[in-house]
């Protein structure tokens, strides 16, 4: 019988997310974490393949997100919260580990859920966002590097200003930030052409970005990018603006934790666009050094950051290699 994909809420850890899962319930559970900006919806040329794989499949629209629980205290976003999340909808599929896959803050979420609590976690995949053991907090650590020059994640700390801005036209917003890192956008040769970053005080997230070309992309229908619209026309920006708030608040967290902790299979997939990869292309040899289970990286060739919707099929592909590794 043909898979289908079925959405629903659950209640968890205090918040309701709205969960689009597939597959049979007693299969072995994968969870998938998307990023920002992006709902359970990225990840929709995964749900069911992995279903048809055998999996048991669950993705929610995480806590300030679509149609989710979004909390309006700073705090509710730190990944302790966003950990128990996705550990408590685990458990209520009835497992007490399960692979976690993440892409982009949905990665960040899975490092930090990794160290946190090693021993739920089966296997884990992050996409674009690698691991990183940060020496210092990360906001200092940012603010000592750019110092008054603009940095998007350094904007995002600014009280309502970052929000406000994203909200103002949700169209151009969703529009400017998915093509600016798809692969498309970082590929052409006058992505890099900047020599100096901006002052901070004259620049916000959307300042100078271009007008994207009229849909559909190669990657993007107009039907898929009217979802995201949707979405975060109702959440707005404050819930995903205060994941980032909540850098030095995990830091202080899990710094403590020895990286030897995340002692599981873990995997990392990353486009050749990426712009993450392209400001750090020396990350799966650095995971491989650090990281004591670290099966290895793949890099998809012509993907930018949103790699699982970009270039599916390679993405896929990539993901069963490690999966069929751990029944090896």
């Amino acid at each position: 019988m043909p898979h289908s994909v079925r959405q629903r809420t659950a209640s968890v850890n205090g918040v309701e997310l709205v969960v689009t899962e597939s597959g049979d319930p007693g299969a072995p559970l994968i969870v998938l974490a998307h990023g920002l900006p992006e709902t359970a919806h990225s990840w929709r040329h995964q749900m069911i393949p992995l279903a048809e794989a055998g999996y048991h499949v669950i993705a929610p629209d995480q806590r300030g997100y679509g149609h989710s629980s979004a909390p309006r205290n700073v705090d509710a976003y730190g990944t302790s919260h966003l950990a128990a999340d996705l550990l408590g909808l685990a458990e209520q599929a009835g497992h007490e580990k399960a692979i976690y896959v993440g892409h982009d803050w949905g990665a960040l979420l899975l490092w930090d859920l990794c160290r946190l609590h090693p021993h739920r976690v089966r296997a884990g995949v992050a996409a674009s966002v690698p691991f990183t053991n940060w020496p210092m907090a990360p906001i200092e650590l940012m603010q000592a590097r750019y110092g008054d020059r603009y940095f998007y994640i350094l904007y995002f700390q600014r009280p309502n200003e970052a929000e406000q801005e994203l909200e103002r036209d949700v169209t151009d917003t969703m529009s400017k930030m998915l093509w600016g890192a798809s692969s498309a956008a970082v590929s052409d040769p006058l992505f890099f052409t900047t020599s100096e970053l901006p002052a901070m005080a004259d620049t916000t997230f959307l300042t100078g970005r271009a007008s994207p070309p009229p849909l559909p992309w190669s990657w993007l229908t107009q039907e898929e990018f009217d979802a995201y619209v949707h979405e975060f026309s109702h959440s707005g920006f404050f819930g995903p603006v205060s994941w980032y708030r909540n850098l030095n608040a995990n830091y202080e967290n899990t710094h403590h934790i020895p990286v030897d902790q995340i002692a599981m299979p873990t995997y990392f997939i990353t486009g050749e666009h990426d712009p993450v990869n392209l400001l750090n292309s020396t990350a799966i040899e650095y995971m491989s050094q650090t990281l004591p289970n670290f099966k290895g990286g793949s890099v998809i060739p012509n993907a930018g950051h949103w790699v699982q919707q970009e270039s599916p099929a390679a993405f896929n592909e990539a993901l069963f290699q490690f999966l069929n590794s751990l029944d090896a």
